[in-house]
């Protein structure tokens, strides 16, 4: 991270990973629930969806997708939230490969827009 101050307001600029900028380690289950939760808003905002709608359609309860767009993710697995994907009409593609560091890492792929 750089960082520069403007009339004695430090600003920092980041480095992508907002729990990283803030000393926040989150497991691999975390993240993939980060990940999903920010994609299922991204899709309510672009098709004008109301919470009840994406409910009814994932046959779930309004409460529960409010708890999604908030972030309040402990009461979901990932597996859980990977079928609420599928459900919304997502593919989700895995791809594994090995490293050379000691521990791997998960890297999750915004999807790509369609072209054509």
């Amino acid at each position: 991270m750089s960082e520069r101050r403007v009339d004695e307001i430090q600003i920092i600029k980041s480095s992508g990973n907002i729990y990283a900028d803030l000393g926040v380690n989150l497991d691999v289950k975390d993240e993939l629930k980060n990940a999903i939760a920010r994609e299922i808003c991204a899709l309510i905002e672009e098709r004008n969806l109301t919470q009840k709608d994406v409910a009814k359609i994932l046959g779930t309860d309004q409460a529960k997708i409010s708890n999604i767009t908030r972030g309040r993710l402990s009461g979901f697995s990932v597996d859980r939230l990977v079928n609420f994907l599928t459900d919304l009409g997502y593919n989700i593609d895995i791809h594994f490969n090995r490293t050379q560091q000691q521990r791997g890492r998960v890297i999750v792929h915004p999807p790509v827009a369609a072209v054509g």
